[in-house]
């Protein structure tokens, strides 16, 4: 691609990383359970795997930035330079035993970029969603001494990585890794009481987040080079319980209009009140079987353990250890075929189930989600297109709870190219 990619990459650059800047103050997400805990936690998986029902903790793939294991790197082939972005669209049906509601979001994700420093080491860099807050929600009820109320909870805002990864090949089938991680952002959590009698006060509460601090996770692969360009490796990511810089604000206070003039008095104040948050302690194992350009079976197991997690100081009666099971495959007909364009076309699926984060009154939220996709070659390059399409549950309608319907439609650009040898004929 020569000079033609090196300016897809600069006005790509130019015009993505403002864009993702500017998702951090939007929401990007619609989810009533961004209400507890963190919000909603992205996906660890991008691009070519979301297809794959995230499975990608034991991948090596040369052609992909793999951010879930920093091991992975390495196995990004030398004088290769790889840029990738993403986007995701998610349309969601909310039920309630009572009601229902649906909402749409159009989302930044985000990008990366990652080559090799020598023959035995490799690095990336990027910036990545951790987490979203998006919701509103009303609940009211009668009282015979008050009469009617209406409550209204509503917060936004986004927690990032930072992140810059490091890998090295010790050994011919041994690859380590690591991201370290500058983990941002703010979140709101709002709530207002409105009395139908004018008479009463408004009582609103603001509450606001902020999260600001390094992080380091590891990650380790082992290969088992077989017959015939066949492969087995074992992926494993680690991170234990990581403690980030955080600062909480939060202010209640009482309104009463008047002829239109409001009487307000503040109940409530808490300047920013600096504390940490211990994040879980988190363990991923996966496995993947693969021929060289042919197909890649993978498998995942992710861990957290969100009940030892501390909010200043205290532990949320809202979270639950979060365990992640998934399963994808990928298959390309032909990829050096020059007959036929559909034989060079990745085709991918895959499944996972999660027991997420949340819990309430002891049942905890669990999900499950099949995907789809294709990797589109780009014309005389390695660089792909990846679309790919999920659909989805989480929750139900049991136990006064929310069911959540979804389908999403992730887009991504994977853009390669020689970076570092001379070109003679360009």
């Amino acid at each position: 691609m020569g000079r033609f990619s090196r300016v897809v990459l600069f006005i790509a650059g130019l015009v993505f990383i403002p864009a993702m800047l500017y998702a951090q103050f939007n929401n990007n997400t619609s989810s009533p359970y961004s209400r507890y805990g963190l919000g909603d936690l992205s996906s660890y998986s991008f691009g070519r795997s979301t297809a794959m029902g995230g499975a990608t903790l034991a991948s090596r793939y040369s052609l992909q930035i793999n951010s879930a294991n920093p091991a992975s790197y390495t196995a990004i082939d030398s004088l290769n330079f790889l840029f990738e972005f993403g986007l995701q669209g998610a349309f969601s049906e909310y039920k309630s035993s009572i009601n229902s509601t649906t909402s749409n979001d159009i989302n930044f994700n985000y990008f990366a970029m990652a080559f090799r420093l020598t023959e035995w080491m490799a690095t990336s860099l990027g910036v990545y969603p951790y987490s979203n807050v998006g919701y509103s929600v009303q609940a009211g009820e009668d009282l015979e001494n008050t009469g009617a109320y209406l409550t209204t909870y509503y917060g936004e805002g986004t927690i990032s990585d930072a992140v810059w990864g490091l890998a090295i090949q010790p050994l011919k089938n041994l690859s380590l890794g690591m991201n370290v991680n500058y983990r941002f952002g703010n979140l709101s959590r709002n709530s207002e009481l409105n009395f139908a009698n004018a008479d009463m006060y408004l009582l609103q509460r603001y509450s606001r987040l902020r999260v600001r601090d390094f992080g380091l996770e590891l990650g380790a692969q082992a290969l088992l080079p077989l017959k015939n360009d066949k492969q087995l490796v074992l992926g494993v990511v680690f991170e234990n319980k990581p403690k980030y810089t955080s600062l909480n604000s939060d202010i209640v206070q009482k309104n009463i209009y008047y002829s239109q003039v409001a009487d307000q008095d503040t109940l409530y104040f808490k300047e920013e009140e600096k504390g940490d948050i211990v994040f879980p302690t988190t363990v991923g194992l996966g496995l993947s079987y693969s021929k060289k350009d042919v197909y890649e079976i993978n498998v995942d197991y992710y861990h957290q353990s969100w009940s030892d997690a501390l909010f200043f100081g205290e532990k949320s009666e809202f979270l639950a250890d979060l365990n992640k099971f998934a399963i994808g495959a990928e298959w390309i007909p032909d990829k050096y075929s020059i007959r036929s364009a559909f034989k060079r076309v990745a085709y991918r699926a895959g499944f996972k189930y999660e027991q997420t984060y949340h819990s309430f009154d002891g049942h905890q939220v669990n999900s499950f989600g099949i995907s789809f996709g294709l990797g589109l070659p780009v014309y005389r390059s390695n660089s792909t297109i990846n679309i790919s399409a999920e659909f989805g549950r989480r929750g139900s309608t049991d136990f006064n709870l929310i069911r959540e319907d979804y389908a999403k439609v992730n887009l991504s650009a994977n853009l390669h190219d020689l970076w570092f040898i001379q070109r003679k004929i360009d």
